[in-house]
C-alpha cells in the first residue's frame, strides 16, 4: 500500500478552512470568473460594503490565497494559489 503524504492533504484543509466563509468563497469565484479585480470591482459584485470586502481580502491574502498588485492608486486582487483555483472548479464546475 502507498504512504499518504498527510502534508498535501493539510495545505488543503487550510486552504478549504479558509475559503469556507460564503463571502470568501464568492470573492474567489468572482476572481476565477473575471481575473483580476480591485475593491470596487469585487464589492459591486458581491454586494457588501467596503471595509468587510476589504477585511476578508486580507485574509484571504495572509492564507496566501489571493495575491495583489498595485496600479496607480488602486490595488488589483487575483488568485495565488493553485489549490484555491482546483477548489472552485471542483464546487463551481469552471
Amino acid at each position: 500500500m502507498k504512504k499518504i503524504k498527510m502534508e498535501i492533504y493539510e495545505e488543503y484543509a487550510e486552504m478549504l478552512k479558509v475559503m469556507a466563509h460564503p463571502i470568501r468563497l464568492l470573492i474567489v469565484k468572482h476572481l476565477s470568473q473575471n481575473g483580476d479585480l480591485n475593491v470596487s470591482n469585487i464589492q459591486e459584485l458581491v454586494g457588501i460594503p467596503q471595509p468587510t470586502v476589504s477585511s476578508h481580502l486580507a485574509k484571504l491574502k495572509r492564507s496566501k490565497v489571493l495575491k495583489s498588485r498595485r496600479v496607480g492608486t488602486e490595488i488589483y486582487y487575483m488568485i495565488d494559489s493553485p489549490k484555491a483555483k482546483e477548489i472552485i472548479k471542483i464546487l463551481f464546475g469552471e
